[in-house]
């Protein structure tokens, strides 16, 4: 069964493959100039048909490559974001003994089901039912989902070494990067306590705002195979009819979206990963209803604030400290040209705030920054895979609303309400000062004639009067700070004009000792 799987796998994605290899290669030549849009949408449409066409695993991984710029051309990103992870729901009977195998007879542990499921997805399915006169959902696995994922997940590492064949060289990376945090998601997607654990933290973290509702999960009724929660209705985030219907301000529940992922991301150490459309309601009031907590993103407290720096560098329009925290959380290879990256990232600041102070396009800075991710050494690394998705998919639905929305307004709000920028500021400083030590242990170590020039003057140095000695040590610590800080100042100005007048100061010091 796997070898057969395998053949027909390799069969209809290496074609795919081979047309994405030629597409980059153009898109990433041309920068998405002048290139055949058209050409470039209809191989996107096949591959999104083709993935359609081989099941659950491919459904999750397509949604995966639908954010990553760095393995994608824009055109390919804009047709895989249409792949929705909505298949039809199996029959109640099939799903019916998965419940009661977890949770007794059904009609001892609920007053009703409605067997007609109100959502399906590739892993699982939804319905309504009543448990002590509650509304609550179900959220059910699909019948021998396990052995299906398990199966395909198989096919997929054997065929990852003749894929990569055919894959440009510097996509290898991102891609088996990108295919091991994919294997590692869907794992925990399968058990539903680990999307329980995932809810109850964020619903925690979140308490304190107003604007969220999280539903309450009903442990006594979930297992590792259902999860039984809170029923709260609400209108889908893009549903534009209904919402003005109800009188909603779309433009707020444009910011209230991204203040409230951004939060979750910048503010603390887990978010929800995968806010797509149905993920996301609105309540009469006007609150934000999330739903399915199975894909979450964890940082770790160092990543969390060093994106707390990058963006606000990027809110106070400085490419070399933007360049500085995106080399700290390994976005660039170790060979990146600084010049280079920094006239990118001055472009993409200039397209961020726009002609106008704190205006922004924010799909013409999408369109640049995947560029940009395509022609420069950028990587990204494990841990920011899922920040990526959540940010690409949250610019979907401001897309839908277009309203009229300022996001480097709303990050800089974010910033100071969660008084965030002590605490970036303190990072920058603690960056810089690691960078000055490195320096000037750099600037020494790069030196061995010193230690030569000590040495060979060593009888010289013992018979010196002691001020000459004074001069001697003051020249060395004088000249190793002004050096490492003249280093220094590439990245950071303030920093190296301070540390090149302190080597003055010493060298002044010192002196003055002589004379004594």
């Amino acid at each position: 069964m796997t070898t057969a799987r395998t053949i027909k796998v390799l069969v209809k994605l290496v074609p795919l493959i081979i047309a994405l290899r030629k597409d980059r290669k153009q898109w990433v030549k041309t920068e998405g100039q002048n290139v055949d849009v058209e050409r470039f949408r209809k191989n996107a449409r096949k591959t999104l048909n083709t993935f359609v066409s081989l099941g659950p695993v491919y459904i999750k991984l397509g949604q995966w490559l639908s954010s990553r710029a760095d393995i994608l051309p824009q055109p390919y990103m804009e047709e895989l974001a249409k792949l929705q992870d909505d298949v039809p729901a199996v029959p109640f009977d099939k799903v019916k003994p998965i419940i009661e195998n977890d949770l007794g007879p059904i009609d001892q542990r609920f007053d009703s089901i409605d067997k007609n499921a109100i959502s399906g997805a590739s892993l699982g399915q939804v319905y309504l039912a009543k448990t002590k006169g509650q509304d609550v959902v179900l959220k059910v696995k699909r019948p021998d989902i396990e052995n299906i994922v398990t199966e395909d997940l198989k096919v997929l590492k054997k065929i990852l070494p003749v894929a990569m064949r055919f894959v440009d060289p510097n996509l290898k990376f991102s891609a088996r990067a990108m295919l091991a945090q994919f294997i590692e998601t869907i794992h925990e997607e399968l058990d539903y306590t680990v999307e329980a654990k995932n809810l109850k933290t964020i619903k925690k973290n979140m308490e304190r705002y107003s604007n969220v509702k999280i539903p309450t999960v009903h442990d006594d009724y979930s297992s590792k195979n259902v999860l039984t929660m809170e029923y709260i209705p609400g209108i889908k985030v893009t549903n534009v009819e209904d919402l003005d219907k109800s009188g909603i301000d779309r433009q707020k529940l444009v910011i209230d979206v991204h203040k409230v992922f951004f939060t979750m991301l910048l503010h603390h150490s887990i978010f929800h990963a995968d806010p797509h459309p149905g993920n996301i309601s609105v309540a009469k009031d006007g609150s934000l209803i999330l739903y399915d907590f199975g894909m979450v993103g964890r940082l770790d407290n160092e990543t969390r604030l060093r994106l707390v720096r990058l963006y606000l560098a990027l809110v106070e329009k400085d490419p070399k400290r933007t360049v500085n925290a995106m080399n700290d959380l390994g976005m660039l290879t170790s060979d990146f040209n600084r010049t280079v990256i920094e006239k990118g990232i001055e472009m993409s600041i200039r397209a961020m705030h726009g002609k106008k102070p704190d205006e922004m396009e924010v799909e013409a800075l999408m369109e640049l920054a995947n560029k940009t991710m395509s022609r420069f050494p950028f990587v990204l690394p494990k841990h920011l895979a899922l920040y990526l998705r959540m940010s690409s998919i949250i610019e979907g639905i401001y897309k839908t609303h277009k309203a009229d929305f300022k996001f480097v307004k709303v990050l800089k709000n974010i910033l100071e309400e969660e008084k965030l920028i002590k605490d970036a500021y303190i990072e920058e400083l603690k960056y810089s000062f690691t960078r000055f030590a490195e320096s000037i242990d750099a600037t020494i170590s790069i030196a061995p004639e010193l230690k030569k020039f000590l040495d060979e003057n060593r009888s010289l140095q013992l018979n010196a009067k002691p001020k000459s000695n004074v001069l001697l040590s003051g020249s060395i610590l004088s000249s190793a700070v002004f050096v490492g800080s003249a280093v220094l100042y590439a990245s950071n100005n303030i920093i190296g004009i301070t540390g090149m007048i302190s080597s003055l100061v010493i060298m002044g010091i010192f002196a003055v000792f002589r004379k004594r």
